[in-house]
C-alpha cells in the first residue's frame, strides 16, 4: 500500500476566534496540557508534565532569545512604516520585513523612532529576495534593545501607538520570553517552552529528567500558512540553528541509558532533525517535516496548538500521525483549549506509520 499523499487542505480546521489566547496564563505553568500519548485524549494541567516523563528522559529546549525586532519610523515624505528585523547579518546590516504604503527606493534614508536612521540598501538575500536589506546608524542589537518593541504574532491584538511610537505591554516584555533565553536573534518565541518556570524545572531535576539546549532563531515565517495545495510546491522559510557539543553528548548518553529524547517545541524538533539529517551542528535550515518523515532523534514532543494549514501542523502530524493529531485538535476545540503562542500545550509521543 503506497503512502497517503497529503495536501494542505488535510491540515485545515475550524477555530473559533475566541479560542485564540490574547494573554498568557497568570502563571507560566498555569496552562492546560492535552495528553495525546494514549488511545484517547486526556485533559491535564501543565503541572502534570513531570508524571508523564521518566527518570533518564532528556528534555531539549531552544534557548534563543526574542529580540525587540519591531521598529517604527517614517520615510523622508513623512509616510509611516514598520520594520521587523528578521536577522542581523555578519557585517552588521539587517534583513527585515517592511510594512509601508509605498516601498521606498534603494538609497532612501529612513528616520526611525528613537532618533536613529536606517538606509535601504536593496533586497535580501538577492535583488529579488523577499526581505529588505538595511544599514542602521549604530549597532543593530543595541538599537533594538533601546528602541524596539516586542514582535508579537499577528493574531495577538494590542492597542496601536500614535504616530511612530508604540507602547509595549509589561506582560509581553516578561512572558513572551523563556526563563532560559540567552542567545539573542529570534523574532518569535519558542512558545512550548514558555510554560516552564524554575520550580517546575527543579521538580523535573529531582525526578531524574535531564535537560539540554539547542538554539534556533525563530523567524517570522513560522506564522505563514502554506499557500500551495501541493506540499511539494511550498518553499520553506530558513532559520539559523546550532547544536552544541554538550547537547550531542547528552543525546548519546540518553540513548545509551534507554531514555527518550523529548523536544520542547517544534523549533527544537527542526533543530535536532536538521542536525541529524545534514550532519552539520550549525547552519541555516529550511527543513520541511511532513507525514512520512524519517525521524532520527526526537521520540516525544511538548508543543502548543498551531495555526491551520501551517507547516507546524504538518510537523506534529508527521510525529504523532495525521488522523490522531486532527482528532486531538477537534477535542481541543470542543473542550475550549486556548490556542497559539499564549495558549495551552499538548504532549505527544512519536508513532511511526
Amino acid at each position: 500500500m503506497s503512502p497517503r499523499a497529503f495536501t494542505t487542505s488535510d491540515f485545515d480546521f475550524a477555530l473559533p476566534p475566541d479560542l485564540i489566547a490574547q494573554h498568557p496564563a497568570p502563571e507560566r505553568t498555569g496552562s492546560r496540557l492535552l495528553d495525546g500519548s494514549g488511545d484517547a485524549p486526556l485533559d491535564r494541567r501543565f503541572t502534570d508534565l513531570p508524571a508523564l516523563l521518566r527518570d533518564g528522559d532528556l528534555l531539549i529546549f531552544n534557548d534563543t532569545q526574542v529580540v525587540k525586532a519591531r521598529l517604527f519610523g517614517e520615510k523622508p515624505s513623512g509616510g509611516k512604516l514598520e520594520l521587523l528585523i528578521e536577522r542581523v547579518l555578519p557585517d552588521g546590516t539587517v534583513a527585515a520585513h517592511m510594512k509601508v504604503s509605498k516601498k521606498p527606493a534603494p538609497g532612501t534614508v529612513l528616520r526611525m523612532a528613537g532618533g536613529f536612521e536606517a538606509e535601504l540598501l536593496g533586497r535580501w538575500p538577492d535583488a529579488h529576495g523577499p526581505l529588505f536589506h538595511l544599514r542602521l546608524s549604530g549597532d543593530a542589537y543595541a538599537l533594538m534593545a533601546a528602541h524596539g518593541h516586542v514582535p508579537l504574532p499577528p493574531y495577538i491584538e494590542r492597542p496601536a501607538g500614535s504616530g511612530i511610537t508604540h507602547a509595549d505591554q509589561p506582560e509581553d516584555e516578561s512572558r513572551y520570553q523563556t526563563v532560559f533565553a540567552r542567545h539573542p536573534g529570534a523574532v518569535a518565541a519558542p512558545t512550548a517552552a514558555l510554560h516552564f518556570d524554575e520550580p517546575l524545572l527543579a521538580e523535573l531535576d529531582a525526578r531524574g529528567v535531564r535537560r539540554a539546549f539547542v538554539t534556533l532563531h525563530v523567524g517570522a515565517g513560522t506564522f505563514q500558512p502554506v499557500k500551495t495545495e501541493s506540499l511539494a510546491d511550498h518553499v520553506m522559510h530558513r532559520e539559523r540553528y546550532h547544536v552544541p557539543p554538550d547537547t550531542a553528548r547528552a543525546i548519546a548518553d540518553c540513548r545509551a541509558r534507554g531514555g527518550r529524547v523529548v523536544a520542547v517545541g517544534t523549533t527544537s524538533v527542526r533543530t535536532l532533525e536538521s542536525w541529524a539529517h545534514s550532519g552539520e551542528a550549525s547552519g541555516d535550515t529550511g527543513i520541511f517535516i511532513t507525514p512520512g518523515f524519517d525521524f532520527q532523534v526526537v521520540d516525544a514532543l511538548i508543543t502548543n496548538f498551531h495555526l491551520p494549514r501551517s507547516t507546524l501542523m504538518m510537523l506534529v502530524s508527521a510525529l504523532a500521525g495525521h488522523d490522531r493529531v486532527m482528532a486531538l485538535y477537534a477535542h481541543a476545540v470542543a473542550q475550549h483549549y486556548r490556542f497559539f503562542s499564549y495558549g495551552d500545550a499538548m504532549w505527544l509521543v512519536r508513532r511511526d506509520f
